[in-house]
């Protein structure tokens, strides 16, 4: 059995999933302007699938059972649905849209680990949220204009929610697999299951453009975004993330989440030259009070959503 604080350390990993996440608000300025975006979530997933299958291939152990399989396909659509919308939504709005829509993931998750796991939203838990939430926003306020936040495609902003919606469909309906299966397996099964489902989206997609795949450019910035989305934004961070449920409920594993945009907007200042909003700082600190009081919440509920997850 690990030890508390090597416990507290696999409860932390969803944080370092949001800070490789964060990461693809710069890779994206390469990736979309060379590959259409569901033709690159595919390809995204298909690495990073392939990538997880090595690692589990080589430690060996049985694989899903048939009667395992459907609750795979079922994750496997959350995974198609959630890369299909954020990629094209993100291609179709600019950045203040993209980041404040992403973080109401974690919103739709505690609602759904509420309603679907029977996880409590206890009052240090809501707290938590609050703050992180609200230095979220702070970051924002700092980086982008929010007051133009509402203008743009509407489509757009509609398939920003649905695909944040999703990725907490992901969570919440991943956690019994994680149980039973492990975060490596889980991560693993069900993005195997999502390739053929983002294969047939691409398809159509190159088809509709009128793209033969031999006409996508070979260079080196298509190269390290495929790269970067699949083995570290994908394979480690899908990794990441269910390991943090090994731990702890979804609810709270949710509250990393809003760390992203603070890492996309510290790498975009690092990398691009790009000014950090006079609002960083603090914003960042009320989302480092807020995470800490959530992720405090370690293990306390969660044999009883294990237990929920089960029935």
């Amino acid at each position: 059995m690990s030890s508390g604080i090597g416990r507290y350390a696999f409860a932390l990993a969803p944080l370092a999933a949001a800070a490789l996440w964060g990461g693809m608000y710069v890779v994206s300025k390469w990736g979309f302007a060379l590959i259409p975006p569901v033709t690159l979530g595919f390809l995204r997933v298909a690495l990073g699938a392939g990538a997880l299958w090595l690692v589990v291939a080589g430690r060996g152990g049985p694989a899903p059972s048939r009667d395992e399989w459907p609750a795979f396909v079922v994750l496997g659509g959350w995974v198609t649905l959630t890369v299909a919308t954020q990629f094209v939504g993100t291609e179709l709005t600019n950045a203040s849209q993209g980041s404040l829509l992403t973080v109401l993931t974690p919103v739709f998750t505690v609602l759904l680990g509420a309603a679907v796991l029977g996880e409590r939203v206890t009052a240090a838990k809501a707290g938590g949220m609050t703050v992180a939430g609200v230095g979220t926003a702070v970051v924002l306020a700092g980086q982008y204009d929010l007051a133009s936040t509402a203008a743009g495609n509407a489509l757009g902003v509609a398939l920003l929610l649905v695909g944040s919606a999703a990725w907490a469909g992901y969570t919440v309906w991943g956690l019994r697999a994680v149980r039973r299966h492990g975060a490596l397996r889980a991560a693993t099964y069900s993005s195997l299951a999502s390739v053929p489902m983002l294969g047939l989206l691409a398809a159509g997609e190159l088809w509709r453009l009128g793209i033969s795949p031999t006409d996508i450019p070979l260079t080196a910035e298509s190269v390290a975004a495929v790269l970067y989305l699949g083995l570290a934004s994908t394979a480690a961070a899908w990794y990441l993330w269910y390991k943090g449920l090994e731990y702890v409920p979804a609810g709270t594993v949710a509250v990393f989440f809003f760390a992203q945009p603070a890492v996309g907007a510290a790498l975009g200042a690092a990398l691009l030259g790009e000014s950090l909003g006079s609002g960083f700082l603090a914003g960042g600190a009320l989302m480092t009070v807020g995470i800490w009081v959530v992720s405090r919440e370690r293990a306390g509920t969660t044999e009883g959503t294990a237990d929920a997850a089960a029935e």
